[in-house]
């Protein structure tokens, strides 16, 4: 009997769900394919036809947050009257909220993507490609409203989000501050001086001079945090304080960002034990 196209969606969720289970508990080197399998309720053979390796289930993983956490945002009551910082911090949180039941199996992710990265690189994620154009859209908004300069790079400015993205995980799955208090100063910081730089249109012209430089030094600060928060506090205030560049268009000022989810998550009632540590080590 032929599988309907549900079927293999609700087959595809079991395996990655039993494998984030396994891996969770038993670590990636001590789980295979046949473990999985069998977990998921599968014969050994039928997982191959949907993943061929350990590899693109974490992905598949991966692809599924992500896309999870942009269906999240853009269904939040009257997301479409956010600023551009605000719709940036929901879409961050979102992602976080997504991963936070599953941290302990996400700082494994990290050391696999740090072990190897070529593999966990080789097949683009189709979710990369969503939040690039989600992050071009909320560009565009922000230029047609007046809030932020006419934006020359809109479609490279997603793709430096999701580099973004990748550091705001690392930087959380290091945070021991209190309900990640840390990590939360970091996104608003981070994104205020990102719009900040925007309405001025000081990116234009940085990205002139190198977006490379600009793109590789902001992951390894994030990446390893050592006076980031200083460094983010006096480029806002810097930026906040220079004035705006010449504009026929006066965008207000922005409304108080909504409630913050990475101040105070909440992990689901049903969730494991493992999965309520907000300390886990990567």
């Amino acid at each position: 009997m032929k599988t309907t196209r549900q079927q293999q969606d609700a087959t595809r969720r079991q395996i990655v769900a039993s494998a984030v289970d396994l891996m969770t508990r038993q670590g990636f080197d001590g789980t295979t394919m046949k473990d999985i399998a069998r977990a998921a309720g599968i014969g050994d053979a039928t997982i191959y036809k949907y993943f061929p390796t350990k590899d693109r289930i974490v992905l598949g993983y991966l692809d599924d947050v992500a896309h999870q956490a942009l269906a999240d945002t853009l269904q939040t009551p009257g997301f479409t009257g956010y600023q551009l910082q605000e719709k940036l911090q929901r879409l961050t949180d979102a992602v976080l909220e997504r991963l936070l039941a599953d941290r302990e199996f996400v700082a494994q992710v990290r050391s696999l993507a740090r072990r190897s990265p070529l593999s966990m690189l080789a097949e683009p994620l189709a979710a990369r490609q969503s939040l690039r154009e989600a992050v071009a859209s909320f560009l565009e908004a922000a230029e047609a409203s007046g809030e932020i300069e006419p934006c020359d790079f809109k479609s490279l400015a997603g793709g430096l989000y999701t580099d973004y993205l990748a550091g705001v995980v690392t930087y959380w799955l290091a945070d021991t501050s209190d309900e990640f208090a840390d990590t939360t100063q970091l996104v608003d910081l981070s994104l205020g001086v990102l719009v900040q730089a925007l309405r001025g249109g000081l990116v234009n012209r940085v990205l002139q001079l190198g977006g490379f430089v600009l793109r590789s030094q902001m992951a390894r600060m994030v990446q390893h945090g050592s006076g980031l928060l200083g460094m983010l506090q006096l480029a806002r205030q810097t930026l906040g304080s220079a004035p705006a560049a010449p504009s026929a268009r006066s965008p207000e000022p922005p409304a108080p960002p909504p409630r913050r989810a990475t101040r105070a998550p909440r992990t689901p009632a049903a969730a494991p034990a493992a999965t309520r540590k907000k300390k886990s080590a990567p």
